[in-house]
């Protein structure tokens, strides 16, 4: 199974975080929020918002390629990158991964805990 490495994010992960035997075929958010990682995912992993949205720093090309629905939705994330994806469409295959939680997302009705 591969590992996913999640850089540090302030609010996220602050520490960072290496999750060993990835299930493969599950979506990255899946895994992370399986491993306490709270990243958001306003429309509960359906391809409807832009919240779940993670820059793929090593792997990238393991993963299959985007939906064009996904791609318009990327279009509208915060701090695109050729390398971003929506986590909650990003499915593991055979190799490690170190992802990126991006500092803000865009979503309007973020609740406060």
């Amino acid at each position: 199974m591969p590992k996913i490495t999640v850089l540090p994010h302030p609010d996220v992960c602050p520490d960072g975080a290496v999750i060993n035997d990835a299930p493969e075929g599950t979506s990255i958010c899946r895994i992370l929020l399986d491993n306490h990682i709270e990243i958001e995912h306003a429309c509960e992993l359906s391809c409807a918002c832009t919240t779940c949205h993670v820059v793929i720093k090593e792997g990238f090309n393991s993963l299959e390629e985007a939906t064009d629905d996904e791609e318009d939705l990327l279009d509208k994330a915060w701090g695109l990158t050729s390398v971003s994806r929506l986590s909650c469409q990003a499915i593991v295959a055979d190799q490690d991964l170190v992802v990126e939680i991006p500092k803000y997302t865009i979503n309007h009705a973020k609740e406060n805990h």
